[in-house]
């Protein structure tokens, strides 16, 4: 007799499902950079057992999103867990700077080819900005850009794009929190897909340049009136195996 497996339901993984929720409460800034948390407290509050949240909380934590908390003198003495990680600005524009070169080649590629953006794309993002739902706007977003990527017709681009999104979505969080920015966003996307369908590749990529300096620029303003913050994992992991390749190249 032939084995046969057993047929598996097609859910969400719900470690996933915390990551997910959680890195979205932490791009929206429902979690704060600098706060603390704990996994009962989130568990708690998404309804779910601590399992979950532990591994979720991990893989922020691999990913630079959540650190260890530093010792600090509570009632019961020493405080532990850990805090939502402070953003680093330096970073945050060196991911902007590969973003936005990449951005420009989209669209360099996309309006060579006259390639439509579709409107509902600019109507979503329009639809967020007035409900004030910064998760949307984000989403709307992450959308424009990735179908601008898919209308250059070459896959490389959206691989390379997404691999920093995460830390450019909560970068985006934290910019949105100003009214002020979000309606001229749109009206930029706006004017870059026109550009593109009209096949104007000078205008497309001047346009995207531009879109991409102010979006750094702004970042960079808003942060600035903060205190200095702690650099991320990640930005430390990069240059740390910077200093040691510079090591190896170095003559003996």
């Amino acid at each position: 007799m032939t084995a046969r497996l057993i047929q598996l339901k097609a859910a969400p993984d719900l470690v996933e499902q915390v990551y997910c929720a959680l890195l979205d409460a932490i791009s929206a800034g429902a979690l704060l950079p600098g706060q603390r948390i704990t996994q009962e407290e989130l568990a708690e509050q998404l309804a779910v057992s601590r399992q979950p949240v532990m591994q979720a909380l991990r893989l922020l934590k691999k990913d630079g999103f959540v650190q260890d908390a530093p010792v600090c003198n509570g009632p019961a003495g020493r405080c532990r867990g850990l805090q939502v990680t402070p953003i680093d600005t330096q970073w945050i524009a060196q991911v902007y700077e590969v973003r936005g070169a990449l951005d420009a080649l989209a669209v360099r590629l996309a309006a060579a080819r006259r390639s439509p953006i579709d409107p509902a794309l600019i109507a979503a993002g329009r639809a967020a900005v007035k409900r004030a739902d910064i998760k949307a706007m984000i989403d709307a977003d992450l959308a424009f850009h990735t179908a601008l990527y898919r209308a250059a017709q070459n896959p490389l681009i959206e691989q390379s794009a997404l691999l920093h999104w995460h830390h450019i979505r909560r970068a985006m969080g934290e910019a949105l929190q100003s009214a002020m920015l979000r309606e001229p966003v749109w009206d930029e996307h706006e004017a870059i897909a026109r550009a593109v369908q009209n096949g104007d590749v000078a205008l497309s990529e001047r346009l995207m340049q531009a879109h991409s300096g102010q979006a750094s620029t702004h970042l960079g303003a808003q942060f600035a009136e903060r205190a200095p913050s702690t650099p991320s994992p990640v930005a430390l992991k990069v240059t740390a195996r910077n200093r040691q390749l510079r090591g190896l190249q170095q003559p003996g």
